[in-house]
C-alpha cells in the first residue's frame, strides 16, 4: 500500500471517529440536556437501516447507542438472538432488528466484508433487551407535526409505527416496545411447558 493510500484511509477513519464522536454527543446530550425552547414540538430520532431497509427510531425509547460492541453468541431456536452482551454491568439478550421485523429470514452471518449488524440501540424500559442493526444514517430532529402518527402498529408483528417523511423517503418508525413484545412472544413460545404455567 503506498503512503498516499495510507493517508487516505487514515483521512476517512479520522472522519468516521469525528462523525461518530458527534453523535454519541447529540444522543447523550438528547438525555441530559433540559428542554430547550428551540427544541419544543420536536423529535428526535436515529436514521437506521436493517436488513438493507430504512427505518427509524425514537430516541426517546432507547436507553444507548453501542458501535462494534462484543456480542457473545448463544446457540437456540430464535433465528433473531445473535447473543448476549454486557451493558453497564448487566449482561442483556442481543436480536437482530431486521430478523425480528422480517426483512431476513436468518441473521447476518459474519464475516470478513463486516456483513453483520455492528450497531446496538440499548431499549429503554424493561426487561433489558438489546437490538442489533447494520447502518446507522444519522440523527434527526423533526416537527412533531410532521410525523405521520398511528394509532397502532402495522407491518411485521405490529412494530413498526408512524412514518418519518423525508426529501429522500420517508421512513417507518420502529416501536422499540413492540419489538420486545414480539420477542418475549417468540421466547414464550419456545420455552418448556412448566416455564410457561403459572406458580
Amino acid at each position: 500500500m503506498t503512503a498516499t493510500a495510507d493517508t487516505g484511509a487514515q483521512h476517512r477513519a479520522g472522519d468516521m471517529h469525528r462523525r461518530l464522536a458527534r453523535l454519541r454527543e447529540d444522543f447523550d446530550r438528547s438525555f441530559a440536556d433540559p428542554p430547550r425552547q428551540e427544541v419544543a414540538g420536536h423529535d428526535d430520532l436515529l436514521a437506521i437501516r436493517a436488513g438493507g431497509v430504512r427505518y427509524a427510531l425514537r430516541l426517546t425509547q432507547a436507553a444507548g447507542l453501542f458501535p462494534d460492541r462484543p456480542v457473545t453468541r448463544l446457540p437456540g431456536p430464535l433465528p433473531a438472538l445473535l447473543g448476549v452482551a454486557g451493558f453497564r454491568g448487566a449482561i442483556v439478550p442481543v436480536y437482530e432488528l431486521a430478523a425480528v421485523l422480517g426483512t431476513w429470514s436468518t441473521p447476518a452471518i459474519p464475516d470478513d466484508a463486516g456483513n453483520t449488524p455492528r450497531w446496538l440501540v440499548l431499549a429503554a424500559g424493561t426487561p433489558p433487551v438489546a437490538l442489533a442493526f447494520e447502518r446507522l444514517d444519522g440523527h434527526l430532529r423533526m416537527p412533531r407535526d410532521a410525523l405521520v402518527e398511528e394509532a397502532a402498529g402495522h407491518g411485521p408483528q405490529g412494530c413498526l409505527r408512524g412514518i418519518v417523511p423525508l426529501p429522500d423517503g420517508a421512513r417507518p418508525i420502529v416501536d422499540v416496545a413492540a419489538v420486545r413484545a414480539a420477542v418475549q412472544a417468540a421466547v414464550g413460545r419456545f420455552a418448556p411447558p412448566h416455564a410457561r404455567e403459572d406458580p
